[in-house]
């Protein structure tokens, strides 16, 4: 083990945002509100950060050029039995790279919130949750153990809930993070399960020593039936770690709480469903690869349900009017190619994905959040266009991201989501022919949603003086919504522009743009740089377990790459380079070209949209069926078992009956001497017959 990576070192990684989180939230608010000072609150967490991603940065190069490696206990919390429960770090390739992309992205954040949160009441409540919310992610990653996992995967959770729910007056951010928390928990339930299932057959917590008995975990049956064969330990406790993925990482049908999470400020749109906490099932499946290449079911079912995420959530990316809804749903999407990656057994691709998409993604979510501050907070596509000539460098960064995310030859995009495709395509899983043709569609689906959105806002007819609301203070977003109610509460949330119901864009400040063009350039050409050395080489050798004779994707794979200049070359003989152009050229003539083309498509399918735009009624069956059948469990279980059985039937019917007994009893406690005298006679006369009869 090398010993270029000091305990301290890394400690000091996730505590940095910790202190700085501390000093923006006690002093900031919790001491008389605003008594830290706006100023002394960014500065405090940024710095924080900052120190967090330079110390990254430092391991990420010792990891990288050095071979650094590192997996220790830091602090024993308790023993139980043989079961130590510890906090330590594990760092190899996969945690230094989640390390980097965490802090960076975070650190663009914290910097790009000085200016979208200028003027909002909770300024020094924000830094201090999106803070708090880098020190739960960097616990995750650097965790060497399941009960560390298990707190970081919690902490984001709750963490997230304060910031989809930050304006905390405004009901639709209120019932969006209760939504989270609760669909989360759900995923979280089938986690624990699992991790008690590994803790149960292993007897410990720790990954090295889980990973040590997989191979006698493969061997265990579990009295389970699966498609009417008895189910393998192995595959139970793939499924249970992969439903707490489902929910963290919103696959289908636990997605359904990240469209509406929108409702919190833009930049946690970015950090939070971008970057990382989105991305953590991503990170844990590949962590415990090991036990997933055990289990073919376990991977087929991952497969379906990522292929299912990866094409249908695009589907809904096409009708959303709400700039940051669009962006949502291509986070569901992509999450979706990561997971089909995972099923493959192609994990170094899942976790280049999830690099390349961290940056990009998170541009353009904060590329979206100018857009709004540019028209004044109103999120509305269809009252856009032309914002070209106004906002140029929200212009470029927002074409640069678009181009990533679609996979353009030579953009980060490209080289993550064909390796996908790639993979799948040499899968020898069942389920490996329909998660093909759904990633491949999804390249068209992506592309046109992509463009229709980027066409509508920056291209065409200026349309943001024809929305008949602009003059009435109609927003679809944010902080006027909450305008008013702010002003009841000592709340204001306006930004304070001096024309929010009207005017024309502008571009957004330099704090806002900065960190725009900071994304923009690993979105373009970190792919390129990295794919040797992360999906082909040693990178993550030691972090990801393939079985390659089971699951010889990668290795297929390999055999015909050729380097990034290759794998471009050999583009133009695959079908996803035409793909994403059918599908750009597609919007293209639609929402440039001839406009009543779409609505007149939208109502020849009218019966299809109307299920699009519900969603595929999965909020509907969430509360009509699965919460009322829950609410209707939980309600017979309290009536019958609670009430009935254990109140009625045990509690009440014991004391009556002891009352009964006692009331009986007390008849003959009379107090009288010859009373007594005379029970004692009679029942010494009853004694001795009882000796003679026997006699």
């Amino acid at each position: 083990m090398s010993t270029s990576l000091s305990a301290s070192t890394l400690l000091a990684v996730p505590l940095a945002p910790l202190v700085g989180a501390a000093l923006a939230g006690i002093l900031g608010t919790t001491l008389g509100g605003n008594w830290l000072g706006r100023r002394a609150s960014h500065v405090f967490t940024i710095l924080g950060v900052l120190v967090s991603f330079i110390l990254s940065a430092s391991v990420l190069k010792s990891v990288a050029m050095d071979g650094a490696r590192f997996n220790e206990t830091i602090y024993t919390w308790m023993v139980v039995g043989g079961l130590k429960m510890e906090i330590g770090f594990l760092v190899d390739g996969l945690t230094a790279m989640m390390m980097c992309v965490v802090t960076f992205v975070s650190l663009m954040v914290h910097i790009y919130t000085i200016g979208y949160m200028e003027e909002d009441a909770g300024y020094n409540r924000f830094f201090a949750y999106i803070s708090l919310f880098t020190f739960s992610m960097l616990m995750l990653v650097m965790s060497n153990n399941l009960l560390q996992l298990f707190f970081g995967w919690e902490a984001v959770g709750l963490v997230s809930y304060l910031l989809i729910g930050f304006w905390y007056n405004k009901p639709t951010a209120i019932f969006a993070n209760m939504k989270a928390f609760l669909v989360n928990r759900v995923g979280d339930f089938g986690f624990i399960l699992g991790i008690g299932l590994i803790v149960a057959y292993t007897g410990s917590l720790n990954y090295t020593e889980i990973f040590a008995k997989v191979d006698e975990l493969a061997q265990i049956e579990f009295p389970w039936y699966i498609m009417g064969q008895e189910a393998m330990l192995v595959t139970v406790i793939a499924i249970c770690l992969f439903i707490g993925a489902m929910g963290k990482s919103a696959q289908f049908p636990l997605h359904v709480w990240l469209p509406d999470s929108m409702e919190g400020p833009t930049p946690i749109s970015a950090l939070i469903h971008a970057a990382t906490m989105v991305t953590a099932g991503i990170f844990m499946v590949a962590r415990m690869s090991p036990v997933f290449e055990q289990s073919d079911t376990a991977l087929n079912f991952i497969l379906i349900t990522g292929a299912v995420t990866a094409l249908f959530m695009g589907f809904l990316g096409i009708i959303q009017n709400d700039i940051k809804r669009v962006v949502a749903y291509s986070t569901l999407s992509q999450l979706g190619y990561m997971t089909v990656a995972l099923g493959a057994s192609a994990y170094s691709i899942a976790v280049f994905h999830l690099m390349t998409h961290a940056f990009f993604k998170a541009l353009l979510f904060l590329a979206a959040g100018s857009v709004i501050i540019g028209m004044h907070h109103n999120q509305d596509i269809r009252w856009m266009g032309g914002l070209r000539k106004y906002m140029p460098i929200t212009w470029i960064t927002s074409l640069l991201g678009t181009l990533a995310l679609i996979g353009t030859p030579f953009f980060s995009g490209f080289y993550s989501k064909d390796s996908i495709i790639e993979a799948v395509h040499f899968s020898n899983l069942p389920a490996s022919g329909f998660a093909y043709f759904a990633v491949l569609a999804g390249v068209f689906v992506t592309s046109f949603y992509s463009f229709r959105l980027y066409f509508l806002v920056f291209h065409g007819q200026e349309r943001y003086h024809l929305n008949p609301d602009a003059h009435h203070g109609h927003h679809d977003d944010d902080h006027h919504d909450e305008h008013a109610k702010g002003h009841a509460q000592g709340n204001d949330q306006d930004h304070g522009h001096d024309d929010a119901h009207g005017g024309k864009p502008h571009e957004s400040p330099w704090v806002v743009t900065v960190p725009l063009l900071l994304l923009a350039v690993p979105s373009v050409v970190i792919g390129y740089m990295t794919i040797g050395s992360m999906v082909f080489g040693e990178f993550l050798a030691d972090a990801i377990t393939v079985n390659s004779e089971a699951h010889p994707a990668m290795a297929s794979f390999a055999a015909i790459y050729t380097g990034p200049l290759g794998m471009i070359a050999h583009a133009f003989f695959t079908p996803p380079l035409y793909l994403a152009a059918a599908g750009a050229l597609t919007a293209w003539y639609m929402y440039m070209k001839n406009p009543a083309l779409p609505k007149a498509i939208g109502a020849a399918l009218r019966p299809l949209v109307v299920v699009m735009e519900n969603k595929y009624y999965m909020d509907w069956i969430n509360e009509n069926i699965i919460a009322r059948g829950a609410r209707a469990l939980g309600v017979g279980l309290w009536k019958g078992g609670d009430r009935g059985v254990i109140e009625a039937g045990v509690v009440n019917l014991s004391w009556k009956i002891i009352g009964l007994i006692s009331g009986v009893v007390r008849r003959g406690q009379t107090g009288f001497l010859y009373h007594y005298a005379f029970v004692m006679i009679v029942g010494l006369i009853a004694f001795m017959s009882y000796f003679v009869w026997l006699a």
